[in-house]
């Protein structure tokens, strides 16, 4: 028996994120999956100092080997990391939802000095979907920030 979903979700605070959840979640991602020709997936993650839900609607790749999600913590490039990332650095399980498919899974950093070959590969792979995360790491650069690579695993 699989564990249900987690409640109560907080959706992002953000009107067109937001939106974009609502959709997503009412048309069990037949609206929404696809967002401006990108995948989109729906990340729940629990808040590392509230200790509730939130979830955020975000870009994913996966990776061809493992068919891990690949997430890219860029907040466009800001100095700071997007607190989804945050919250998952502090708790790794998280729920899932990618178009109808919903499920727990854990959340990894892949870390960017002791396996530079598959976070060079997975960030490639994102690149390719979403150009412009090459463009937040030079804006990242300037506050030293190297942006998070993650791959979420169904448990």
């Amino acid at each position: 028996m699989s564990r249900p979903a987690p409640e109560p979700i907080n959706d992002s605070p953000t009107e067109w994120v937001r939106d974009h959840i609502e959709r997503y979640v009412s048309t069990n991602g037949a609206d929404g999956h696809d967002w401006n020709g990108v995948p989109c997936m729906l990340l729940t993650t629990k808040g590392r100092r509230s200790g509730t839900w939130q979830r955020s609607a975000l870009i994913y790749g996966v990776e061809p080997e493992t068919n891990d999600l690949i997430l890219i913590a860029s907040k466009g490039g800001a100095p700071e990391n997007p607190l989804w990332f945050e919250n998952l650095a502090a708790e790794p399980e998280v729920w899932v939802q990618v178009g109808s498919d919903s499920y727990w899974a854990t959340a990894t950093t892949v870390d960017a000095l002791a396996d530079t070959e598959r976070r060079a590969a997975l960030w490639n792979v994102m690149r390719a979907i979403w150009p412009s995360y090459d463009e937040y790491q030079v804006k990242a650069d300037t506050a030293s920030r190297v942006i998070p690579v993650v791959a979420v695993r169904r448990s």
